[in-house]
């Protein structure tokens, strides 16, 4: 909620805000395309869990227009190349949550996660103690992605 509530925040949409702020590195941006951009999720799943969010405010899948579709599936097929080589990850899960009932935490702007997975890392923290244990700092997996981004073809 610290996030959601951030009095830092001017608009009512975090990804609207992010993607209008000039703060890539602060705000976790990874990559900006022509009609959508990477983000880091401040609060992951896992390590390496991103965002993929259309710059035009819009919770409505069919609303999507056919650029913003393909940059989405590019950028998310970038994301999982760069993903599985520095994190030598073993699947992923890729979705998005449409609408609060689905368990959207932000309803109001559809974004597509991705969200690293490895064999046996899911433990009992999570359920008994509310808790999630991430090995390595947001700003440590930042750089290691941003590091590869530039440079990496999808192959």
């Amino acid at each position: 909620m610290e996030y959601i509530d951030s009095s830092n925040i001017k608009t009512d949409c975090i990804f609207c805000h992010y993607a209008a702020d000039d703060k890539d590195e602060e705000n976790l941006i990874l990559a900006r395309g022509n009609s959508s951009y990477v983000i880091m999720n401040r609060y992951p799943y896992s390590v390496g869990h991103l965002l993929i969010a259309p710059y035009r405010h819009t919770a409505s899948l069919p609303s999507l227009s056919d650029e913003e579709k393909l940059e989405i599936f590019t950028l998310s097929q970038k994301s999982v190349s760069i993903l599985q080589k520095i994190m030598n990850t073993d699947g992923f899960n890729i979705g998005m949550n449409l609408g609060r009932v689905a368990g959207a935490g932000i309803d109001t702007h559809l974004h597509l996660h991705i969200v690293p997975r490895w064999n046996g890392d899911i433990n009992f923290m999570s359920v008994t103690a509310e808790t999630k244990v991430l090995p390595e700092a947001l700003s440590v997996t930042y750089r290691k992605i941003l590091d590869k981004w530039e440079t990496w073809s999808i192959s």
